[in-house]
């Protein structure tokens, strides 16, 4: 790890190219002093199909001093750019600060179409078709990734179009979860439980609270032991938005349905992260997402 922490490899790319501007030099200086065996008639002596003789006749002019020219952009280059490792350069030029001022002058172009949404309620914008287009692409571009193009995520990851939602589905709330990320946590519980048969119980109870397949004696078994879930789930398990505990009641099942993913959770609890999107997106953008999201599960309240 010492190589990518140290100077050298900013050393040795430096010295690499300033060796080949120098041989570029050299290689031109001895092309013009270097003197060839000629013949009389100012040939090598080498002939090819009979009559094509090689000439001993100096560089064209036009040739070195584009050569040279070339040399000397490459030296005006380096001092005025980045090119010799870590020195920035006499303008101080970067491909990150270019960057930024791009994204900088976009930003300043879309302000005010930004600002017309941000003067509207969320369930206006998810409703405007311009809005639902640029929040399309925003989607598309930075939450596709996990959620899927259709926004009906996968195992582990939340679809977004039905009306399910670990920390609450209000515009506001989807905003908060665009802006700071959400963290979900749960620890095992297998010990807290009781025993692998007591873990199972639970795990038939739980099925039981959405009327899913289960064994009823399993189930009765297991109620009592629910109580070690009830802190984040609720007595009557319909979860805690505050926490992100999912509720158990609706047959949605993020991580997997059955007694053994049920068990599997219980015994070595599961995290997830939704990562943050304010160091990507700015506050306009934001809230065009936050209110296409919304309108991804209220469809016909949006339309």
């Amino acid at each position: 790890m010492s190589d990518f922490t140290s100077n050298f490899w900013s050393i040795y790319v430096a010295g690499i190219t300033l060796v080949s501007i120098v041989a570029c030099i050299l290689l031109l200086w001895f092309s013009g002093k270097a003197k060839a065996m000629t013949a009389n008639d100012n040939t090598t002596g080498h002939v090819w199909d009979g009559d094509l003789r090689e000439m001993n006749n100096p560089l064209p002019r036009w040739w070195v001093w584009l050569f040279v020219i070339t040399i000397v952009f490459a030296f005006v280059y380096l001092a005025m750019y980045p090119g010799l490792g870590t020195f920035a350069g006499k303008l101080g030029w970067s491909q990150a600060d270019q960057y930024k001022a791009e994204v900088e002058k976009g930003e300043r172009e879309v302000a005010p179409l930004y600002s017309k949404f941000a003067s509207m309620k969320p369930e206006d914008v998810a409703r405007d078709p311009q809005a639902q287009a640029i929040g399309e692409r925003l989607f598309m571009n930075n939450c596709s990734q996990c959620h899927g193009s259709d926004a009906r995520g996968a195992k582990g990851i939340p679809n977004l179009t039905d009306a399910d939602w670990l920390h609450g589905g209000a515009p506001e709330v989807i905003k908060e979860t665009l802006v700071k990320g959400r963290m979900g946590n749960m620890p095992p519980m297998a010990a807290a439980v009781g025993t692998a048969d007591d873990v199972k119980n639970v795990a038939h109870y739980v099925l039981s609270l959405s009327n899913s397949p289960n064994d009823s004696v399993r189930a009765n078994l297991g109620k009592e032991k629910f109580a070690a879930c009830a802190a984040c789930h609720g007595m009557d398990g319909k979860g805690n938005p505050a926490l992100g505990a999912p509720n158990l009641t609706d047959n949605i099942w993020l991580h997997g349905f059955g007694e053994s993913a049920i068990v599997a959770m219980v015994n070595n609890g599961k995290i997830n992260q939704m990562p943050a999107q304010a160091d990507r997106l700015n506050d306009g953008q934001i809230g065009v997402l936050a209110a296409y999201v919304w309108g991804l599960s209220n469809n016909a309240k949006a339309k």
